[in-house]
């Protein structure tokens, strides 16, 4: 165990020898553990060509599900804002290093201080901060975004992370304290990597007051971000123009990023007609998360050097959950047995097998990272957990989890299956006429998966045949992705599947907002499952309040003990590499950040090949 934890901290810790402390208290950066690998003043990150040339034009699809876009505002609730938008025109105080796990460096703010007792922390402006309509970025403006972003006006999947905080005080011009409501590195941490600066001049008109928040929709954004909106075109096409007078483009956390002039987005019904137009040259990079499609359709005349190349970029890091996540405000779903029984039916290994065994199977909330449980529970990990044995299933004090397969033998899935119909029995579940499945009020079994995606669909198909061998129907309802998060935001759902993406190092801030009690019955939250479990809350009390890698670890471990055996999802897959396409008329950083993805941030994980690439002269 020591060995393990002076591996890891050596790997996301190095401090090089020429740190250089920054005068009066204040840090050019914050470290959740251990200290910034870069000191104040470094001229740019390792993993980006700090000489790479400015020009050219990159042409992209939708990066996600949403198939159109109704609103320019990404902060609101209700409607779709264009991803490209958010992600390339506002900017956080700090940006979070992508080789470090928790470690941020000073952007919109140049210098940070922390109460001792983590109570308070202090920002400071960076006097070279520049809003798109050269207006100085000032304290006010850091406060005034504070305000809308954690007030009612805001959706609560942001209002959450920014009210670690509970309030913003502006001490001088260029000086905010954040007075904390959670204390703990880690909140620090997450506000400083969350909460989005813009001017108050955005959706004013000349010399008038702010617009109330909410109805901000389509005014174009006064951010200090490099790209502005040049255009838009019914929802389905967005047009990104560098600013020539970016402030930030000679700052260590800048330098070498975000090279072309113009970056166009194109929005296509589905992952089908997107490759069509991929291949036809409408796109310039595509990420394939069709496997299928991956290990099938990307061969061929077009596909070599010269034309277009295709790589699978592997990944070490962490993965939170993707899986299918049950509304456990559904009565349905109350009982662990009827979960248990669900997972059981899910047959796993046919579907890898389908998709040239491309998947790695979610076998924890923590995966592919030391913070996943192992083995038996360590004598630390039980101490955290003994209050709470009354209440969580026996097998939490157990092995570490593991899933239910199919490939053990020529009758596994059927004896899963049985296995899964006597739990379902102990449930409560009787089987009635038309071999339907019913509690004791004749009620029948029956669910719905809400799906946005098609390809998702139609590798459901076996799973719903599962469940109809055990008298339970099972449907799936296809939608646009409008509707599909308009059902979301108000918990409409039975059963929907979800990426939490990815980490370097788990945060409790963020996970609280996924599995958190607090957030459960808070419509637009990320608590989509509805997760309500004291045990849960107290171990990511404790992960917060963590001092050391150690004492995070067992934390983890043990939160991780009870996810897993509580069964609140059917565990799916994480992606052991980013299967990606482009048209050959790019060059590349000499080497990959730790944490990345291709064409969407996930969990400040940002899109290396769009933020560091540039066009090949």
């Amino acid at each position: 165990m020591r060995r393990l934890l002076a591996l890891l901290a050596a790997l996301l810790f190095a401090v090089p020898a020429c740190h250089a402390a920054p005068p009066e208290g204040w840090s050019h950066a914050f470290a959740v553990f251990g200290e910034p690998r870069y000191p104040a003043g470094f001229a740019h990150y390792d993993y980006v060509n700090p000489e790479a040339p400015k020009g050219g034009t990159l042409n992209l699809g939708n990066p996600d599900r949403r198939t159109s876009f109704s609103r320019l505002n990404p902060f609101l609730l209700k409607g779709n804002h264009p991803w490209g938008s958010f992600f390339f025109g506002f900017e956080t105080l700090f940006d979070p290093s992508q080789d470090e796990a928790g470690v941020m460096y000073g952007l919109v703010a140049d210098g940070i201080r922390v109460a001792p007792d983590l109570s308070a922390a202090w920002v400071h402006v960076n006097p070279k901060a520049r809003f798109n309509n050269g207006d100085p970025v000032t304290a006010a403006d850091i406060k005034y975004s504070w305000d809308c972003m954690s007030g009612d006006k805001a959706s609560p999947a942001y209002a959450a992370t920014v009210n670690m905080a509970k309030r913003a005080v502006v001490v001088d011009p260029s000086t905010v304290r954040f007075d904390m409501a959670v204390h703990s590195r880690d909140a620090v941490y997450s506000l400083g990597t969350a909460l989005y600066i813009f001017s108050p001049k955005w959706g004013a008109p000349p010399g008038g007051k702010p617009k109330p928040f909410d109805q901000i929709i389509n005014d174009i954004p006064v951010t200090s971000g490099p790209y502005q909106v040049e255009s838009t075109e019914s929802g389905r096409k967005l047009v990104l123009r560098r600013n020539p007078f970016y402030w930030a483009s000679s700052e260590g956390a800048r330098r070498g990023f975000f090279n072309f002039d113009r970056i166009i987005y194109r929005y296509y019904a589905d992952g089908a007609v997107q490759f069509e137009a991929f291949k036809a040259h409408a796109m310039d990079l595509i990420w394939e998360t069709n496997l299928k499609r991956w290990g099938r359709q990307f061969k061929g005349d077009k596909f070599m050097p010269g034309k277009i190349v295709t790589r699978a970029f592997p990944t070490g890091q962490g993965a939170y959950p993707r899986a299918l996540f049950l509304n456990l405000r559904r009565p349905l779903f109350q009982d662990i047995r009827t979960r248990e029984a669900l997972q059981l039916s899910f047959d796993f290994e046919w579907l890898n097998a389908q998709n040239f065994n491309l998947f790695a199977r979610i076998d924890s909330a923590l995966g592919n990272s030391p913070f996943k449980a192992e083995g038996l529970p360590s004598a630390d990990e039980l101490s955290l957990l003994e209050p709470f044995r009354k209440t969580l299933p026996a097998a939490v004090f157990g092995p570490a989890f593991e899933n239910p397969r199919t490939d053990t033998g020529p009758d596994a899935l059927r004896k899963n299956l049985v296995r899964a119909g006597e739990l379902l029995t102990q449930a409560g579940w009787r089987l009635g006429p038309g071999d339907v499945l019913r509690d004791a009020s004749g009620r029948p079994f029956r669910f719905e998966i809400l799906n946005a995606d098609p390809d998702i669909a139609a590798s459901l198909e076996p799973w719903l045949a599962n469940l109809a061998k055990l008298g339970i129907e099972a449907t799936v309802r296809q939608v646009d992705f409008a509707v599909y998060s308009a059902r979301l935001n108000v918990f409409d759902f039975d059963v929907f599947q979800l990426n939490e993406g990815e980490f370097l190092m788990p945060s409790p801030s963020l996970l609280r907002i996924y599995f958190g009690s607090e957030h459960a019955q808070e419509e637009g939250s990320d608590n989509y499952g509805g997760i309500r479990d004291p045990a849960l809350d107290a171990m990511l009390g404790t992960m917060d309040r963590a001092a050391t890698m150690e004492q995070l670890l067992t934390a983890a471990h043990a939160f991780d003990r009870v996810m897993m055996h509580q069964r609140y999802f059917i565990p799916w897959s994480r992606r052991p590499a980013f299967n990606a396409a482009w048209w050959d008329r790019f060059n590349m950083p000499a080497r990959l950040p730790r944490y990345f993805t291709i064409v969407t941030d996930n969990n400040n994980a940002y899109p290396w090949p769009i933020q560091t690439w540039w066009e090949r002269p």
